[in-house]
């Protein structure tokens, strides 16, 4: 039998997915459920915001025999406390460790090129040697957006897949803004309702349809417009901005930034959570030094080669700032 349908063949008893809350981490989970549609199994995401599980969360997955983590670089001791009870799987394409003592497929963390795997959906995709579809591209189109078609290897495949399917690359950006609007409002229940309703998709007509998504498209989109008019103050040729809203639009707001002024870009949103803030960095420079320095601080931080994430007490957000400014100089 060959070695990866063998590795779910067996599986036994009640199945938990927990996956990323963006586009990824979407269809990631989609492309599971379709491949393991004989199994006993839901799909939940962490609180918005959180790379972490509480552990309310914890407590509540016990229950589970088996549990396959999707575009998450959760927290070591979080995994020691699932695999006590449960088997556990990992596909991702994050900065982190290898976890020895569960399945953990990362090419990027085994020492692969980041740009030969640019999302988890092309990773489970490709580890279940299914033909390229419209989950798979969504997932890398809505992690890197125009970025994608600066690498001569995906944006050929992108290309390919489009005039097959008679879409263009607009409309995959579309359709990624639109699954992604449901975390940046913060409606988690929807967030975990799309794996499921994109069973049913092939064409992609179905998301570009939903009035749920079109509707927070248009309230995101007039916020994110308001923070990005302006790109915040440059100090040592690094450009930081301060905003403070209640939606999770960080990571987009950095991305456009950054993007539209092809410089570094640190933004620190004070307004997601009561006692933490969000910090979001994009940079030329490679942040793995940097992501392990938040770990070691005791912050919950993550990303790739070029992003950093964290959230940061508020009481430790100006120091940390300062040692990101002093690391992009």
């Amino acid at each position: 039998m060959d070695e990866k349908k063998e590795l779910f063949q067996n599986l036994k008893g009640k199945g938990l997915i927990i996956h990323h809350w963006d586009t990824d981490g979407i269809c990631s989970a989609h492309i599971l459920l379709h491949h393991l549609s004989d199994k006993k199994i839901v799909n939940k995401t962490p609180i918005i915001g959180n790379y972490f599980l509480t552990e309310q969360e914890l407590k509540s997955y016990a229950k589970y025999d088996f549990i396959i983590i999707l575009d998450m670089s959760l927290p070591e001791s979080n995994i020691k406390i699932l695999a006590q009870k449960a088997q556990v799987f990992i596909f991702d394409h994050h900065l982190g460790s290898v976890i020895p003592y569960v399945f953990h497929h990362n090419p990027v963390i085994n020492g692969e090129k980041p740009e030969k795997y640019p999302s988890t959906s092309w990773i489970i995709n490709t580890f279940f040697g299914k033909a390229v579809n419209i989950h798979a591209i969504l997932g890398v189109v809505g992690d890197h957006e125009n970025n994608i078609q600066k690498n001569k290897v995906f944006s050929s495949v992108i290309s390919e897949f489009c005039k097959t399917s008679n879409l263009n690359f607009a409309d995959l950006v579309q359709m990624t803004y639109l699954l992604d609007s449901c975390y940046k409002v913060g409606d988690k229940t929807m967030v975990e309702k799309l794996p499921k309703l994109l069973l049913k998709e092939t064409d992609g007509h179905s998301i570009v349809q939903n009035d749920i998504l079109k509707n927070n498209l248009m309230l995101l989109e007039q916020e994110i417009t308001k923070h990005i008019i302006h790109h915040g103050e440059e100090i040592n040729g690094v450009l930081v901005k301060k905003i403070d809203t209640k939606y999770n639009i960080i990571s987009t707001v950095t991305r456009k930034i950054a993007w539209d002024s092809k410089k570094n870009t640190l933004v620190i949103n004070t307004g997601f959570f009561a006692d933490r803030n969000q910090i979001y960095v994009r940079s030329n420079k490679n942040m793995e030094p940097l992501i392990a320095r938040g770990k070691t601080l005791g912050y919950n931080c993550g990303g790739k080669k070029e992003v950093l994430g964290a959230i940061v007490p508020k009481e430790e957000t100006d120091s940390f700032v300062q040692e990101i400014l002093r690391f992009l100089q």
